[in-house]
């Protein structure tokens, strides 16, 4: 790196992946210069030792650099990187990307880790809308009051705080009016939008304030939600907004009542598959994604399979698949583990049961005419959330209309020359 530059490391999930360029640009803005900044994740044991393996990387190749570590790795574990002489500062989440935090004129302690469930508010500097060439993300929501028992975000984000639904607005039409076509709402647990505001609003009523109130706007996404959450607003938008893109990515974690029970989950198999139904019968071309865990401790063989039948019963379409990894001091470290090799065997089986369930999907789009975001020259983001690869002119940032000849198990394959619209979206489909 030149003696210029801030290069910031992103370990972890989307919501990480934005606040790094908050990051970014916030040491601009203070004229932060020659550091590395690892913005860290804790959901797994393997991502902090990547991130510790990075940040002694780093200091081999930027011997002059200032290294300094936040996220919530650093949140809920400052003494790991604090104990590393590689590091020169550990911020916590509450004050990452703080006007003048990561400056080194600026004054205190080289840990500077608050209590992070003394945070009521979402930081005003997280607020604005990010964006990448395609589309852009605001963040509504941080922090999260549920105790999942293999969790430890809660510790490293706080409890759960909302954006003012006016602040979103705001954001959302100046997005918008800077050409933005897709806006994703984004946090850490989105459906929970709104419970520690004044008269307690829905995040379905937050959206249809958006899709209201910014009327130029063609695609409004959900990032990842509860299956327990989900209001009858929203629901009543899924099947009479068709600007709302048909697309809803489920914490469901496991399809085990036993172990839902002992993960402390607050739905059950039915309830999921329940909620699955109940969406699509208002709205039968939504695409359903889905995080599951492999391998969590006391899991017998039968209650894994429970788990891998739930991708055919509920006609998953994307999954997010994680081998169970103890974090230290939750309660689901103190169960009997499932030997690794098996935790590791059964991940692959899911893994596979994935890669079937998202060929399927794709398969069932052979012929249609289909509306795709360009997220990049020859790829594009369909409203259901498949990849469309394309040959061919279309603008990055631009929706297009694409015939779909086939799919190559990963993606959707789109006859040659997409036609550009002009930003209304498709009916929503009854068939």
């Amino acid at each position: 790196m030149s003696g210029s530059d801030v290069q910031v490391v992103t370990f972890g999930c989307r919501l990480n992946a934005y606040e790094s360029e908050v990051i970014r640009a916030r040491a601009a803005e203070d004229g932060v210069t020659d550091a590395v900044v690892f913005n860290t994740c804790a959901v797994t044991g393997e991502a902090v030792r990547q991130a510790r393996q990075a940040i002694r990387k780093a200091r081999r190749e930027n011997p002059g650099a200032r290294l300094i570590v936040t996220g919530c790795a650093a949140q809920i574990e400052p003494e790991t990187f604090a104990a590393m002489p590689e590091v020169d500062l550990v911020l916590g989440n509450a004050d990452k990307a703080r006007p003048g935090a990561l400056s080194p004129l600026a004054e205190g302690p080289r840990v500077r880790v608050n209590d992070i469930m003394s945070v009521r508010e979402t930081a005003g500097h997280l607020i604005a809308g990010v964006r990448d060439r395609a589309r852009a993300y605001v963040e509504v929501q941080n922090g999260c009051d549920h105790r999942c028992t293999f969790c430890v975000i809660p510790f490293g984000r706080g409890n759960s705080r909302s954006v003012p639904a006016g602040e979103v607005v705001e954001q959302v039409r100046r997005l918008v009016a800077e050409g933005c076509k897709e806006i994703v709402l984004t946090g850490v647990d989105v459906t929970s939008w709104g419970a520690d505001l004044p008269g307690a609003p829905s995040l379905g009523q937050l959206a249809g304030r958006i899709l209201r109130l910014v009327p130029d706007l063609p695609r409004l996404r959900l990032s990842s939600i509860d299956a327990a959450e989900i209001d009858p607003d929203l629901m009543a938008l899924l099947a009479d907004e068709p600007r709302l893109m048909p697309h809803l990515h489920l914490s469901l974690q496991a399809g085990d009542d036993m172990i839902l029970k002992r993960m402390k989950r607050r739905h059950s198999r039915a309830d999921a598959l329940k909620l699955v139904s109940d969406v699509r019968a208002v709205r039968p071309d939504v695409a359903f994604g889905a995080d599951l865990i492999a391998g969590f401790p006391t899991e017998t063989e039968d209650m894994f399979a429970n788990t891998l039948d739930l991708v055919e019963a509920a006609d998953l379409a994307f999954l997010h698949v994680f081998p169970y990894s103890p974090r230290p001091g939750t309660p689901a470290a103190r169960m009997p583990p499932v030997p690794k090799a098996e935790v590791r065997e059964r991940a692959a089986r899911l893994r596979a049961a994935g890669e079937a369930a998202l060929s399927r999907h794709l398969a069932a789009q052979a012929g249609r005419e289909v509306r795709g975001l360009v997220e990049r020259p020859g790829l594009a983001r369909a409203e259901d959330f498949s990849e469309i690869a394309f040959t061919g002119a279309a603008p990055v940032g631009e929706i297009a209309t694409f015939r779909i000849a086939g799919q190559d198990g990963r993606r959707l394959l789109a006859a040659p020359t997409p036609r550009i619209m002009a930003g209304q979206p498709l009916e929503v489909r009854h068939d």
